[in-house]
């Protein structure tokens, strides 16, 4: 088998959260193009409906706030689809607030779409992959899970990323003898039609931003989704509990 045949994913059902827009779109169309049959999973019954078609996947209804709704997603994509081989946890939000006025709304929200949430996926995706023999998962952390970003405050973001490293790692010590890996894929800032939205809102934001990045710019999504096909690949055989950094050299100051 040759480098390029470990790194197709033909003939394997690929699950993407929040795959309808941003880093989870190309992830999705990645993933498509290296042969999976991709599934986005999304709360947004018109963007996930839209991305579908564009990326020629199956597109899915799921909350991942809510454990029975991503229960509820699992059993009917075993049901569906038979066995889930590879699963990535993109779903995610960021709230920029000083930390002494930022409401206990607001860090609730933040820390259970992309803690509580992701546990939640890798719970279920866990029980399915474990009764199947194996799997790949996937965890979108980011950057700011190992480091404090400036000049915006984001205290729960930040925390909650490092809550999504440190679960990567204990889920894979776990079931590592069992045939599911576990990995995580850190960001830096990422091209995304969030990102624009805030430079062009803060525009003294982003030039720290590209000032404080070795390469000088920020990632095109296509590069972060590469590093995500090959750990649901199997090139990445045995690799478990990384945390691999894509952020332009940022985090090396």
């Amino acid at each position: 088998m040759t480098l390029l045949d470990k790194l197709s994913l033909r003939g394997r059902n690929i699950v993407v959260t929040g795959g309808a827009r941003g880093i989870g779109l190309d992830i999705a169309r990645s993933a498509k193009e290296a042969g999976a049959h991709v599934i986005i999973a999304d709360i947004d019954a018109r963007e996930r409906e839209a991305a579908a078609q564009e990326v020629g996947a199956s597109a899915v209804g799921v909350d991942i706030t809510d454990p029975v709704s991503v229960s509820a997603l699992v059993t009917s994509l075993s049901r569906d689809h038979g066995r889930i081989h590879g699963w990535v946890n993109n779903a995610g939000v960021v709230r920029n607030a000083a930390a002494e006025d930022m409401s206990d709304e607001d860090w609730r929200s933040v820390l259970t779409v992309n803690l509580d949430g992701t546990f939640w996926c890798c719970r279920e995706a866990g029980r399915h992959m474990l009764a199947e023999g194996g799997g790949a998962i996937v965890n979108i952390a980011s950057m700011s899970g190992i480091i404090s970003n400036r000049p915006q405050p984001q205290a729960a973001y930040n925390t909650s990323k490092a809550g999504v490293i440190m679960l990567t790692k204990s889920l894979a010590g776990e079931w590592a003898r069992r045939g599911v890996r576990v990995n995580a894929v850190s960001p830096g800032y990422t091209e995304t039609s969030l990102l624009a939205q805030v430079k062009a809102q803060k525009p003294e934001w982003a030039s720290v931003w590209d000032n404080a990045t070795p390469m000088g710019r920020s990632a095109d999504p296509r590069e972060i989704a590469a590093v995500v096909v090959f750990l649901l690949s199997d090139l990445s055989s045995y690799m478990t509990g990384s945390n691999v950094v894509v952020d332009g050299g940022y985090t090396v100051w």
